[in-house]
């Protein structure tokens, strides 16, 4: 972290610069992108998202002529959770361009000091590993994945790369974008870090009621306060990308009963998220006249 010296008495002291923490500062006067998101939008663009979600389900299972939307076939499942995804990042968007137009740097992604950020991962998936298997011996769970035959995978192989895509790349891209990105970013500038980076994981586990086990909720609410201290703590999403990604690779392999194909999905799907990122960096850019500060 930057400091700034104490004023000389023998000239005026200059006009204090941004430090490289200044788009993480409490709302106020004068501030401008992640630092002036209002916290309460954090919960409106979650609702926002969640309506369109369901509004949109609706509309995307009757076009299809499915019968039952609490049961559809797997293709709409994929669809749906795709949709999902999309309108949660929508829902981001638009409340944070409330606040001015929003860039790469407001949604954390700016690269990270590379060793730093690997370090950090580690950390973050060390604990919540070391955590959930506490979690899991206390309570002694046996709960199997459903997502993945939910959506399919067992069938053609075509539904099985689309699952392996979505479960993969898309979610940990959509989850982090929106949950990081901007529900912990907004969240941010009401109570500080922590406070946020709590609240941010108790709604990242609660809204996967239905798609995990209920056994495993609590240990995916402590991956999502890792995730947002990973975030904060290396200045960047692209950290948080990546391990959400391996990790959700891992899980899906496990499901599967795979070998070898679980290093390849984890190498394959965080190259696939972060060039996906990095090509959305480049749609938002930066702020006209300034420059992003670099991460700490």
């Amino acid at each position: 972290m930057t400091s700034i010296p104490p004023p000389s008495f023998d000239e005026p002291a200059p006009p204090p610069r941004p430090g490289p923490r200044a788009a993480f500062a409490p709302t106020g006067t004068g501030r401008s992108g992640a630092a002036a998101w209002p916290p309460w939008t954090s919960l409106a663009a979650l609702l926002a998202g969640l309506v369109t979600t369901v509004v949109g389900g609706s509309i995307i299972a009757v076009a299809s002529g499915t019968s039952s939307v609490e049961d559809p076939p797997p293709g709409i499942s994929i669809a749906l959770t795709l949709f999902q995804n999309l309108a949660l990042v929508g829902a981001a968007l638009v409340f944070a361009r409330l606040s001015g137009r929003p860039t790469a740097a407001d949604f954390g992604l700016r690269r990270p000091p590379l060793r730093r950020a690997i370090g950090l991962l580690f950390a973050v998936w060390i604990g919540f590993y070391v955590l959930s298997a506490l979690w899991v011996l206390i309570l002694s769970l046996d709960e199997r994945q459903e997502l993945p035959d939910r959506l399919g995978a067992d069938g053609s192989t075509l539904n099985l790369l689309a699952v392996v895509v979505l479960i993969t790349v898309i979610a940990p891209l959509g989850e982090e974008l929106f949950f990081r990105g901007y529900f912990f970013g907004a969240l941010r500038n009401w109570r500080g870090v922590w406070p946020a980076a709590i609240a941010t994981g108790v709604v990242f586990g609660a809204i996967h009621f239905g798609s995990a086990p209920v056994g495993f909720i609590v240990p995916l609410a402590l991956f999502g306060v890792g995730l947002c201290l990973l975030y904060h703590y290396s200045g960047s999403l692209y950290p948080c990308i990546a391990l959400h990604a391996l990790n959700n690779s891992i899980a899906l392999g496990a499901t599967l009963n795979w070998t070898w194909q679980i290093p390849v999905t984890m190498v394959g799907s965080v190259i696939a998220a972060l060039a996906i990122a990095s090509q959305l960096a480049r749609v938002l850019g930066d702020r006209p006249g300034v420059a992003a500060a670099p991460a700490t």
